[in-house]
């Protein structure tokens, strides 16, 4: 649903910066990974394999990665493997309704709920910075509190963030991961956890727009589209101008040694 509304005739290819990035996201189409995705163990690990072993065949060179979800589970892995490429150095920007910092959700570790526990506990990050959060309970505050300084929280109540935030030193390299329900509801109804309150389509634009990576961003995700509860494919387009966005961003800030294409 993305990929058609991306080559819809009502858009054209460029982002808002009039940067050309429609070649971009359609000649450098990898297509989709064949996931088992059936609920058990030995699947979920599995998935985990393919996404890890893909992500790291296509960063190996410095090539950057757009990875469209799925659900936030799919982020673990991919940083499983550009962590590798780039220890000690990488940040998260993360843009999300929920901080996905769940020990497990019903028994299950590798969840959509607990991707950034998974990551911090494994030490594959130096920082996470969240935006948009507004279902913060107690586990997910006190698990906050364990990973110490490496999480920066900016709830939606306190929207929007000082501009500092979104710049981050010269030696680190930064990933995207931007779940769509970060947005209100009215914007992106195609989810399947709508929580009123959220960023709009534009607060979402602004924050992108004004991010600084000198160090280069050196991949990104777009998470948790559900085509079966939008309406009239309004989510999809969201999502694929928000991809546009992220493309112009991943371009932009290249870093110092980074590969010219996606």
């Amino acid at each position: 649903m993305i990929r058609t509304a991306i080559e819809s005739d009502s858009a054209n290819p460029f982002s808002e910066g009039v940067v050309d990035v429609g070649a971009v996201l359609t000649r450098g189409d990898l297509g989709d990974l064949d996931l088992k995705d059936d609920g058990t163990e030995e699947a979920r690990q599995q998935d985990r394999l393919a996404i890890r072993t893909a992500a790291a065949t296509i960063t190996q060179d410095g090539s950057p990665l757009l990875c469209i979800g799925g659900d936030h589970s799919v982020t673990f892995p991919i940083i499983e493997a550009i962590a590798r490429k780039y220890p000690g150095r990488l940040e998260i920007l993360h843009f999300d309704a929920h901080p996905d910092m769940y020990d497990s959700l019903l028994g299950n570790r590798l969840s959509h709920a607990s991707p950034f526990a998974r990551i911090l506990e494994a030490g594959l990050v130096r920082g996470l910075t969240q935006l948009g959060i507004r279902t913060e309970n107690a586990h997910q505050q006190q698990q906050r509190r364990n990973f110490g300084g490496r999480v920066r929280s900016f709830p939606m109540r306190s929207f929007p963030p000082p501009p500092e935030v979104l710049r981050f030193a010269p030696d680190a390299v930064l990933y995207i991961s931007v779940d769509i329900d970060a947005l209100d509801p009215a914007f992106a109804p195609g989810v399947s956890h709508h929580e009123p309150g959220g960023l709009s389509t534009r607060e979402l634009l602004k924050v992108l727009a004004a991010v600084e990576a000198p160090g280069g961003v050196v991949g990104a995700d777009l998470v948790e589209y559900n085509p079966q509860r939008d309406v009239d494919g309004m989510t999809g387009m969201v999502a694929a101008k928000v991809l546009k966005e992220l493309a112009e961003v991943v371009l932009r800030c290249r870093g110092p040694s980074r590969q010219s294409s996606l």
